[in-house]
């Protein structure tokens, strides 16, 4: 399946945006009352950790699935082109 350069394009900015919002998530939730208790984490530090990690690395596999569907956009734009792949 090859995807267009637009669906392309919206898998990659998915990705970005993940990793501009999820690291700011991530301070806000270390840096909140309920994460320590007596200097020790918490099941509400704990399970917001999981979830950023999770969203990293789902947002990561998005964003890499978007450049390989944009560069491969590129390779099926070129072969209907009658342009000789190298």
């Amino acid at each position: 399946m090859v995807l267009s350069r637009r669906w392309s394009a919206f898998l990659i900015a998915v990705g970005v945006w993940t990793w501009l919002i999820w690291p700011r998530f991530g301070l806000a939730i270390w840096k909140d009352d309920r994460a320590f208790s007596n200097g020790s984490p918490t099941s509400f530090l704990w399970v917001h950790a999981l979830l950023i990690v999770a969203s990293l690395a789902i947002g990561t596999t998005v964003g890499v699935l978007g450049v390989r569907a944009w560069r491969r956009a590129e390779d099926s734009t070129a072969v209907r082109a009658g342009v000789p792949k190298d």
